[in-house]
């Protein structure tokens, strides 16, 4: 389950979209809509396994979330389903299943059954899914949901992910939907000789999605893109080494320069939409960032959270350099080129943003700064930075954050 579900732009993307009741639209309609998501955030973001993009068209995402949020259910976005988790946005979960290369005897285990959605898309792809969720609210309302939709190839268990599932091992694909510190050693015990576990690893607010395949017991690894999932909680949880410090909001790589991997997209940064990495004539360093997009309405943004305790920080000073060319507010009036940094209490509910720009125009390059304060009740924020649905070219670089106590 995806964090920046409810700690990204979807909180408030979601009561700025159209609120009216979805309870009177026909199957037609949402198939229309799952057909749009489909080819533009999914096939048109990369994905390219038929029978994935296929499952994607199939599975209706609107019966897995709450019945005031199924008409933002096709849109590219987490969204929350209470229990403080949350339904991952349909590209990952359509990345997530083409990278396990699902077989139709593949026996496989989902760590984080969440609302069932991913379950439930893998269920059209192989031959038994076996799901476990903490939650057990979560899960029992996953398992009847199931169950009523007639997956009758999913099983579902309430219980720790961590522990895995050793009675129904070994599994030829392991896929896991949050995010512990380091890979359980029981899920490595239960997957099959020559199988695939992918999991996001890392600390709280910087995951990579890191894809493991069993040669002779032991692990081969392959490091992908960055993620950002709830954490893990019970035994990984506990086992936990590297915490946040609240105390100390940071962006890592503000300056854009770090590409670990050399896929030509700038580490430490999630969600990364219609957004080029560039390595000549930044204005500081050797790179920056260039958004650029045609179509009014398209994502391209990046995102990156932290932890951030609002009773002690009273606010942050923000500053980076930008330059933008021909840009222009998309269908909405919020979606304008900018900076966002969104706020969460304990809970992760939304307790507002703070805005610079909006960057609408033409303009060089130059170092724009501005004072945010943080309300009192902020424990957790992400920051959104891109054209935000609107159209043209954004350049930034050099972002840089302080806190002020």
């Amino acid at each position: 389950m995806v964090l920046f579900s409810v700690i990204n732009v979807v909180c408030v993307v979601a009561v700025l979209y159209s609120l009216q009741p979805a309870f009177s639209q026909s199957s037609a309609h949402f198939r229309g809509l799952r057909n749009e998501m489909v080819t533009r955030y999914i096939e048109g973001e990369g994905i390219k396994n038929p029978k994935v993009l296929s499952s994607m068209r199939q599975v209706p995402r609107h019966e897995f979330v709450s019945s005031t949020l199924k008409n933002q259910a096709y849109q590219d976005l987490a969204l929350p389903i209470g229990y403080r988790q949350t339904i991952s946005p349909p590209y990952v979960v359509a990345y997530m299943t083409e990278t396990i290369d699902p077989q139709p005897e593949d026996k496989v285990l989902e760590i984080g059954t969440g609302s069932g959605y991913q379950a439930a898309v893998l269920s059209a792809l192989v031959k038994d899914v076996y799901t476990i969720e903490i939650v057990e609210g979560l899960g029992k309302q996953a398992a009847a949901r199931l169950k009523r939709l007639k997956y009758d190839n999913v099983h579902t268990r309430i219980g720790d992910g961590y522990l895995g599932w050793p009675e129904e091992a070994p599994f030829d694909k392991i896929i896991v939907t949050c995010s512990p510190e380091k890979v359980p050693q029981p899920l490595i015990d239960q997957l099959k000789e020559g199988g695939i576990l992918l999991i996001p690893l890392g600390e709280r607010y910087q995951q990579v999605f890191h894809l493991f395949q069993k040669e002779q017991g032991q692990l081969k690894h392959k490091r992908l893109i960055p993620t950002l999932f709830v954490p893990m909680t019970g035994r990984s949880e506990e086992k936990r080494e590297i915490k946040p410090d609240p105390l100390k909001p940071e962006i890592v790589n503000g300056n854009f320069e770090v590409d670990d991997n050399g896929d030509k997209k700038v580490d430490n940064w999630h969600y990364q939409r219609k957004v080029n990495w560039v390595t000549a004539d930044a204005p500081e360093g050797a790179a920056y960032l260039e958004f650029e997009n045609e179509s009014p309405g398209g994502m391209s943004q990046i995102l990156q959270g932290m932890a951030i305790d609002g009773s002690k920080v009273n606010s942050l000073d923000i500053s980076l350099q930008i330059s933008y060319m021909n840009t222009v507010q998309g269908i909405e009036t919020f979606q304008k080129p900018g900076f966002i940094i969104h706020f969460y209490d304990q809970i992760r509910r939304n307790i507002g943003q703070a805005y610079i720009g909006p960057w609408i125009g033409s303009r060089d390059w130059y170092r724009e700064t501005k004072k945010i304060p943080i309300p009192p009740q902020t424990r957790e924020a992400i920051i959104q930075l891109g054209l935000n649905g609107g159209t043209g070219i954004l350049k930034v670089d050099s972002l840089k954050i302080d806190k002020i106590e």
